[in-house]
């Protein structure tokens, strides 16, 4: 029957014939468009992966896979061959690891033109020395990617030969600019991807306060009367607000911002004099012809820092010869020692989490940014170290004006007053004063968590119990307490000192939204509970002080107001220019009163201390 139904279905017969044929004549044809593919498939993924060779250099972390980055050398030169021939060399020994192998390391080398206007040295000379330059980078080979040569045709000096090296084309290209003295370490460039990963690429570890890192070791503070310089040997790395000039790695966001800060200002004739700083002198000195307190002016008014690497034995992963030139008249030698791998054990190339790093000021003084207070118990934890002399300063924020709170805090540097802490909700000014290291409540999140009620209330009422929360928690830890508005200005804390005695337990501003509570069992009794419950009733629409003063007077208790302390009155538009200030310790205004009017009576005073930056005009440094 099997051979009937094949004789009566020739159809099926062929059909199965064509379908068992390609088993055995395709499969050449398969195999060799399967291979097809592969190929085809690798030449997408390494274009793709390579697409930046040209300019820089990719990497992959091995964990979130974060974006690829493109690495830059500029080297920077004049007139210096034998520098600059051991600058090259240094940097073509150094490892770049698996980067440097596939050519994705690139070389920029700016060289400066002699300066034609001058006739200290003949043309000539000039000429040879350029040629004999040229000649040498001409020939050097840079094995590890691209190397470019710029030589200008006029001198534009080392302020510009900086400024002019690099704009950076995406947010995730770096700059590692080289003045032709130096000199690195083999192990340079390790420690540079490194730092790029953890502290620009891993979002736990980032922060966008810092603008780079130096392989210079930290060797003197830049503020006058400034902290000596001492880093803990158990660390190499540390956050410090001066930019290390002697191998330099840039970060794209924060240099972008300093040069369109330098376009504003340099246009419009300002100049980047920083009054306690050493960087004065130098501008004095050498003028347009070095940039460096142009971008610590820059530094200064944004609140930025730079990491440090720092090491034992004056030991550092790039070196300064400090060659005769524009900085030095003459050669002073080397700076630091320079390192390799037989000089550092493997836990020296330990990087540490961000938030067990240290954070320096230009005086070398601790900067502890981020310290948002937002429950009761991290309150408790925060005043301790705020405190000082068992006295916490308490500024509101509700209200402020950003540049009356600027101006503040260059008062608290000038007196050098560092226990206050400022309170208020959240907003763009609230987290600036925390990203600079100035402790913040949290308002809004710190009575949700104390007031378990539905009830919304104005911002009056939350300003009056935020306060006496705080008020209260210093109590309990034996604190006094200095509550100060937005709108009133401490300008000789010694003065105020003389007028608080023991003789009262409370002194009230009315007028000036102040208020002083010392810690004592009265007001600690004082203080209860049912205190708070006062302040927070709907039916009173006082705000904080008269509140505190209405409860006060109620339980019987004497109150020594600050007017009759010959603290300056309360002032209106209109009699602004006699009221405000003429000596006394606090300076206040009426929130009615134009903020231009004000600033203008504090100019008057010499007691606006902030440019047009918002910045303080001086540094003021407090050694400890």
């Amino acid at each position: 029957m099997v051979s009937q139904s094949r004789r009566r279905n020739p159809t099926l017969r062929s059909m199965a014939m064509v379908f068992a044929q390609p088993k055995k004549n395709l499969l050449p044809l398969i195999l060799f468009l399967f291979c097809i593919s592969v190929i085809i498939l690798l030449v997408l993924v390494s274009e793709t992966t390579h697409s930046n060779a040209g300019r820089g250099t990719t990497f992959r972390r091995n964990y979130n896979d974060p974006a690829p980055f493109t690495f830059l050398i500029k080297v920077l030169t004049f007139n210096r061959l034998h520098s600059l021939s051991r600058c090259l060399r240094s940097l073509s020994a150094a490892d770049y690891g698996v980067s440097g192998d596939r050519g994705r390391i690139h070389l920029h080398v700016y060289i400066d033109h002699f300066n034609l206007a001058r006739n200290d040295t003949p043309v000539e000379d000039n000429l040879q020395i350029a040629r004999e330059i040229l000649g040498f980078v001409d020939r050097f080979e840079w094995r590890f990617g691209e190397k470019v040569v710029h030589y200008r045709t006029d001198n534009a000096g080392l302020q510009a030969q900086w400024l002019e090296a690099w704009w950076p084309i995406s947010d995730h290209e770096f700059a590692f600019v080289v003045e032709d003295d130096l000199e690195v370490s083999p192990l340079y460039y390790g420690i540079l991807e490194r730092l790029i990963l953890k502290y620009y690429y891993d979002t736990s570890n980032f922060n966008p306060s810092i603008y780079g890192a130096s392989l210079q070791r930290p060797r003197f503070v830049p503020g006058k009367h400034g902290n000596k310089l001492h880093v803990d040997p158990k660390t190499n790395l540390i956050l410090y607000q001066l930019v290390g000039t002697w191998g330099q790695l840039l970060f794209p966001k924060p240099w972008k911002e300093f040069r369109l800060w330098y376009d504003e200002h340099k246009s419009k004739g300002k100049k980047p004099f920083l009054d306690g700083m050493v960087s004065n002198g130098w501008y004095k000195r050498l003028g347009e012809r070095i940039w460096t307190p142009w971008f610590i002016k820059f530094v200064h008014s944004r609140g930025y820092f730079n990491i440090y690497t720092s090491f034992p034995n004056e030991g550092a992963l790039s070196v300064s010869h400090r060659d005769a030139g524009v900085n030095y008249g003459r050669t002073a030698g080397p700076d630091s020692q320079l390192l390799n791998k037989s000089s550092l054990s493997s836990d020296s190339l330990k990087l540490q989490p961000l938030s067990n790093l240290k954070w320096y000021d230009f005086c070398f003084s601790e900067v502890v940014p981020g310290r948002v207070v937002r429950n009761l118990n991290e309150l408790g934890t925060i005043l301790p170290s705020v405190q000082r002399e068992k006295t916490i300063i308490l500024v509101s924020l509700y209200g402020a004006d950003k540049m009356f709170i600027r101006n503040l805090l260059c008062h608290f540097e000038k007196l050098n007053i560092q226990n206050h802490i400022f309170i208020g909700p959240s907003s763009e000014l609230f987290h600036d004063l925390s990203r600079r290291g100035h402790p913040v409540i949290d308002a809004d999140m710190f009575l949700n968590k104390l007031i378990k009620s539905k009830t919304s209330y104005p911002n009056s009422v939350k300003e009056a119990l935020g306060n006496s929360y705080v008020v209260k928690k210093c109590l309990e830890l034996g604190y006094s307490t200095w509550a100060f508005s937005s709108n009133s200005l401490l300008v000789d804390k010694g003065r105020l000192l003389d007028r608080v005695s023991s003789d009262y337990d409370i002194y009230i501003g009315e007028s000036s939204g102040i208020l002083i509570v010392q810690s004592s069992s009265v007001t600690q009794k004082l203080w209860s509970n049912e205190f708070l419950h006062s302040i927070a009733s709907p039916k009173r629409s006082l705000d904080f002080i008269h509140l505190v003063k209405e409860l006060v007077e109620q339980k019987g208790k004497r109150i020594k107001t600050v007017e009759t302390m010959d603290i300056a009155e309360n002032t209106n538009a209109n009699s602004v220019n006699q009221s405000l200030g003429d000596g006394k310790p606090v300076v206040y205004w009426s929130p009615e009163v134009a903020p231009n009017m004000i600033r203008s009576k504090l100019e008057e005073l010499s007691l606006w201390l902030i440019d047009d930056d918002l910045s303080c005009k001086a540094v003021v440094c407090h050694s400890s």
